[in-house]
Formats: structure tokens, C-alpha cells, sequence
């Protein structure tokens, strides 16, 4: 027997998810944002039982935080003679076209660590120049004079040809193993060197941090325990690869709400998912129409990483979001976070700054005695003073400030929903909307409203999907490579060859990771563009790819160039490992809700008047209840609040279905 546990690290709370082999039970216990390791230790001690051995699965931000933070390794970067600063000219888009103050963020690499051999390759991968052994060797010496603790090494054309960058790899070996090395053909073998050598040093610059807190929790863990991580895309991957390779786990916590939001829509029938992921700190918003959109041309903290991920946006508007009144007098929410430390002020921990989950407790929206399961106290009592004084400066209510509050930060998470959704072609009212993470069934009806989403998905314990996720997540590899391929050129046999290719190492890989050829699932896609144009959109793999393409960019664009040549320009393979899941049990039908579910009434302001809400326990409902509004429902990983004009009723495996007529 083995205890399966998904453990997913946020700003506020570290989520425990586990099953025993009968029951699931969760588990949330305040973050430790000084070590991330103690509170993830801490919760699966308290969790574990007898000898039995986990088998974990972990969403870390150890990788983004350090890439957040500014505080990843001191790292150097190796490329060609005179192209040095390419990471610091970019692209010549400007990301605020209006703003006459914007400045690009500055370069993870100094400009005296940025250091030129030279040596070339071209673009058919042969050796014009070979890189000089006594060059290489007083560059080196260099690195270690200047400790540097990581090397990114990237030269042109390496998608093509590895031979210098791995001759630069033996000789940083030879002379030391202290330094880590990432190198661009490994991360990202594919053309355009800006974004390759950005991704290159992002791996180079969290990849330290990220191996030593793998290796240090594993360290703790026992030797039958099993440990993977999240990565971006949607998989889970060893600690080896993730130490390797810590870009990829970048947005993995975000990355295991979406996949845990795509296993309930599976559960409830439902394809089209918007997912919906309110924490402490941040909101994530991501679409679902059948499967998570992988993109590769994600930018995080302005920097490019492109690696495939899921599609997240995220804005900053959590429960911990501070409300405060700009210069013009107008009130605004976010991005500023109060943390979990020393978090909102109803915490009782010191919090000065009203935060949003203050201003859902001022207005009556949480139950103070049913917060985390009645085990963490909240102060409303507390809260008088804060909302006096800030609302005197707004012009405001104490009652109207947090109203307001309430529907700044529903704006901005609207806007999110927006962004990812109907600036992308599709239409919201098509789509359910999946709400979770701990503050989510506070906000979800009414951002519902906003956009005529019809249906709302509230799943048991909202507050864990992201662990649920991870735990429902098979091992995902994905590999790629420059083509470059005319569409007359893009023979069957030719594409086929090219995917041989990539299966072979592909697989290999795979087995590293555990698994046999034959229980491995293969994906195939390809990076199609018209011929001239500059950016390129992923379609599965088909024989009749170029009608894929043109649906998709006509869907996306709104038009097609007919007759126009058709270019392939990258090969993309997705390898799928299944492994063993937990499943769900199903809940006994019954159209009487329990009598003990009721814990009572209360007050609650909503649309400038109090109006009474019955409180119910979710745990005490059942597969057929129906909830007649309005009411909160309280749980122990979150609280949902069902105005007026909402019916809700609980599906066979316990999720909540709120239908907005």
C-alpha cells in the first residue's frame, strides 16, 4: 500500500492532498516563505502513518520565486564572439507602447559574466569555426576566479549542431563539478537565439536553487518514498529532471490547478472549462476546450521562457490583496499582497494593510467560526478602525469601502477572464466556470454574471485542486526541434523521419523516468506559419496539416490566405507516461439535505442592504441535494457564497453546480 499525497506550495498555505487507499483527507498549514521546505515537511510528517510509503507529487515555487526575486545563482553566459548582448538587445517591441517611464527589466546576467568564444556554426549545422582549446581553457579559469556558480551556454545554430556547446560543458568538467551548467540544445533546441538564450539562462539561473531544495527534501524523505514535481505543461517529472531543468516547473503550481480543473470537467461531463484560481496572493485564469492551450511564448517577469506551458494569466488579486487610494483618489486593489506574513488584518498577526478577505469578512461573506474548519480564528473585531480611516480618505462608507473593494478586485479578475478568453476568439458564454483555490467561491457567481458564463463549478475542497491536480497528473516529456521545412519539401516520409528521430531520444528519456516503450503515449505537433510570416501557431500533427492550420488561424485571425506556401518550422513530440491514480468514490443519492449540514443563519451586505444567508456544512451534503439561495457554504479549504437567483445542487462526486438563470 502506498499513500498518495499531492503537496502544492502557495504565498499563504501549503495544500496537502492525500489518499490512503480509502479515504482522501487535506491538510493546510500556513506557508514558510524563508524555507518552503519546512512547512512541506512538516505537513507530510503529520500526515504520514506507520511505514507505509508516499508517493508525492509536488508543485514547488522555489523556481519562480527565485526568478520573482532576483535571487537565483550568481550565473555566467557563454555564446558567440560579438553576439554577447543579445539578451539585452531582445526584440524591438515594447511591451507599454504609451508609457514613457517603462524600462526593460535588467538582464539576469551582468554584462562582465556575458563572455564570447570565437567559434561558429552555421544554420545547416556545419563548422565554419572551431573553438580554440587555449581560449576555452583561460575562460573557464575565468569562471572559477569569478565565482560563478552557474554557466547558461548558448551558441548560435546549436539546434543544428551540440559539438561546441558540449565541448564547453567537458571542459568546465575537467576543471570543476562545483559549477552548474545548462546548455541551450539540451533546454530548447529550436531557431531564434533571443528567446532560446533567455530560456537557457533562466534554467541556469533557478536551476541551482531548485537542485538543492530537491535534493534536500529528498534527503528527509525515506528511502521508499517516491517524489516527483509539477512541471508547466501539465506533467509531472523525476527530481532529477526537475533539477536539471527547473525551467520547467516555473508555473507548476498554476500548472496542476488547470490539470486538476480538467479531471473534474471530465467528471461532470463537461469540455469547455474557464478555470478560475483565486489564492492568498494571485488570481489564475486558463481555458479549457477539451485540453489545457500549451503555449510557448510565455514571459515571466518580463523575461521569455519558452518552453511549453499551460496558458495561464495571472493579475495580482488574492484574498491577501491590499486595498489602498492612489494619488487621484480613486480606490484600488493589488497587486501589492499582504503575504502570509504577516497577512490580512483579521488574521490577528500583526496585518495593518486592508486586504481583500478583511472587506469579505466586513461585509459578512465569511463565517468567522467556520474558517479553515474552525482552526484558525479570525478577528472582525480588528477591522473597525482600518476601514474608518481608509474610508474617510476615499469619501467612502466603511460599509461602501469594502463593497468596493469587492468589485475592484471582481474587475480585475475580469479582465483576466477576458484576456484569455475573448481576446483569443472564443466566447465565455460557451464555457463553465471551474472555481477554486481558497478565496474563488467568494468572487466566482459574480464574475460569472459579468459574462454570461451560464454555469459555475465549485469542486469538494476548492481550496487543494492544484494538489489535486498534481496527483491526477501523468508523467509529461516534451521534446522539439528546428525543421524549417517548405510545405512542398514536407513529404509524408520526410515528417515521419523527422518524428523517428525525436521518438528515439524521446523514449529513452521515458525510460529514465520509469516507464517502457510500451506503456509511453506519443503526441505529435508541429509550429506551421504562412511563408513570411514571423510567429508561428502549434496544430496537432495531420496528414492534411495545412487545413488545420488555416481553421485554426482563420478562428484565431478572423481570415485565411488562400494558395499561400505554408511553412513548418518547428516538430514538436509530447511523450505520456500513465501512472497508477487514486479515483473518487461516488456519494449515495438523496434529495433531503441532512438536517445537521444547517449551522444557521447570517448577515450578509450585498448591493447596498443586509440580507440574511442561511450557512451550510458541504461536508454534510450529498449526490442530489439542491441549495436554495441565498446561502454560504463552508468548508474546510474555502468558503462559497450563492446570492439570490443562483440554484445550486451537488453532483454524484460531491462537486457543486451553481446554474445562474
Amino acid at each position: 500500500m502506498k499513500v498518495y499525497v499531492g503537496v502544492d506550495t502557495g504565498g499563504t498555505f501549503t495544500d496537502f492532498i492525500y489518499w490512503d487507499g480509502r479515504d482522501w483527507k487535506v491538510l493546510k498549514i500556513p506557508s514558510t516563505p524563508d524555507n518552503p521546505a519546512e512547512a512541506v515537511l512538516k505537513g507530510l510528517e503529520e500526515l504520514r502513518k506507520g511505514d507505509t510509503p508516499l508517493d508525492i507529487v509536488h508543485g514547488s515555487t522555489v523556481a519562480t520565486n527565485a526568478l520573482l526575486e532576483r535571487k537565483g545563482a550568481r550565473t555566467a553566459l557563454i555564446t558567440n564572439k560579438n553576439f554577447e548582448d543579445i539578451l539585452v538587445i531582445g526584440r524591438q517591441n515594447r511591451e507599454r507602447l504609451y508609457d514613457l517611464h517603462y524600462r526593460r527589466p535588467s538582464p539576469l546576467v551582468p554584462e562582465e559574466l556575458r563572455f564570447g568564444l570565437d567559434c561558429r556554426i552555421d544554420y545547416k549545422g556545419e563548422e565554419l569555426k572551431p573553438i580554440d582549446p587555449e581560449e576555452l581553457k583561460k575562460l573557464v579559469e575565468k569562471l572559477i576566479e569569478k565565482k560563478v556558480e552557474s554557466v547558461a551556454v548558448c551558441f548560435l545554430h546549436s539546434y543544428a549542431n551540440l559539438k561546441h556547446e558540449k565541448e564547453v560543458e567537458e571542459s568546465i568538467k575537467e576543471k570543476t563539478e562545483s559549477i552548474f551548467i545548462s546548455l541551450s540544445h539540451e533546454i530548447l533546441p529550436e531557431f531564434r537565439e533571443y528567446e532560446r538564450m533567455s530560456t537557457t539562462v533562466v534554467n541556469a539561473y533557478v536551476g541551482p536553487k531548485m537542485s538543492k531544495y530537491l535534493n534536500f527534501l529528498k534527503e528527509k524523505l525515506r528511502p521508499s518514498d517516491v517524489l516527483r514535481v509539477m512541471q508547466s505543461n501539465g506533467g509531472v517529472i523525476s527530481v532529477e529532471t526537475a533539477s536539471k531543468e527547473a525551467v520547467r516547473t516555473i508555473l507548476s503550481g498554476p500548472a496542476g490547478g488547470v490539470m486538476g480543473a480538467l479531471f473534474i470537467g471530465k467528471l461532470t461531463g463537461t469540455e469547455k472549462l474557464i478555470t478560475f484560481d483565486m489564492g492568498g496572493t494571485s488570481t489564475d485564469v486558463s481555458l479549457i476546450d477539451k485540453s489545457p492551450k500549451i503555449t510557448t511564448e510565455s514571459k515571466i517577469s518580463g523575461i521569455p521562457v519558452k518552453v511549453p506551458m499551460i496558458e495561464i494569466h495571472t493579475v495580482g488579486a488574492g484574498g491577501g490583496s491590499i486595498a489602498y487610494v492612489d494619488e487621484g483618489g480613486a480606490l484600488r486593489v493589488g497587486p501589492q499582497s499582504a503575504g502570509a506574513k504577516p497577512g490580512p488584518i483579521c488574521y490577528g498577526r500583526g496585518g495593518k494593510d486592508i486586504t481583500v478577505t478583511d472587506a469579505n469578512l466586513f461585509l459578512g461573506r465569511l463565517v468567522p467560526e467556520h474558517f479553515l474548519g474552525g482552526k484558525m480564528r479570525l478577528y472582525p473585531e480588528l477591522l473597525k478602525e482600518p476601514f474608518e480611516k481608509l474610508s474617510q480618505k476615499a469619501g467612502l462608507t466603511p460599509l461602501e469601502l469594502a463593497e468596493g473593494i469587492v468589485k475592484v478586485v471582481n474587475s480585475n479578475m475580469e479582465r483576466a477572464i477576458r484576456k484569455i478568453s475573448v481576446e483569443r476568439g472564443y466566447n465565455p458564454e460557451e464555457f463553465a466556470l471551474l472555481s477554486f483555490g481558497g478565496a474563488g467561491g467568494l468572487h466566482a457567481v459574480f464574475l460569472a454574471r459579468a459574462l454570461n458564463i451560464p454555469k459555475v463549478i465549485i469542486p469538494v475542497n476548492p481550496g487543494i485542486l492544484s494538489a489535486i491536480g498534481m496527483l491526477m497528473s501523468d508523467v509529461v516529456k516534451d521534446l522539439s526541434t528546428t525543421v524549417m521545412l517548405k510545405e512542398s519539401e514536407a513529404t509524408l516520409h520526410t515528417l515521419e523521419e523527422l518524428f523517428k528521430t525525436l521518438e528515439e531520444k524521446l523514449l529513452q528519456e521515458m525510460e529514465k523516468e520509469g516507464f517502457s516503450k510500451e506503456s509511453v503515449v506519443l503526441e505529435r505537433f508541429m509550429d506551421l506559419r504562412y511563408k513570411g510570416q514571423s510567429y508561428e501557431l502549434i496544430i496537432p500533427y495531420s496528414e492534411d496539416f495545412r487545413e488545420s492550420f488555416e481553421r485554426e488561424h482563420e478562428r484565431l485571425y478572423g481570415y485565411r490566405h488562400e494558395g499561400r506556401e505554408i511553412e513548418i518550422v518547428n516538430i514538436r513530440l509530447r511523450a505520456v507516461g500513465l501512472k497508477d491514480k487514486p479515483s473518487l468514490k461516488e456519494l449515495e443519492f438523496s434529495e433531503k439535505i441532512n438536517p445537521d449540514a444547517f449551522l444557521g443563519e447570517r448577515e450578509v451586505y450585498m448591493n447596498g442592504k443586509w440580507t440574511k444567508f442561511k450557512v451550510i456544512d458541504r461536508d454534510k451534503l450529498t449526490f442530489g441535494n439542491k441549495i436554495d439561495f441565498p446561502v454560504i457554504v463552508v468548508e474546510y479549504s474555502s468558503t462559497t457564497l450563492i446570492p439570490e437567483e443562483v440554484v445550486g445542487e451537488v453532483d454524484r462526486y460531491g462537486n457543486l453546480i451553481l446554474n445562474l438563470s
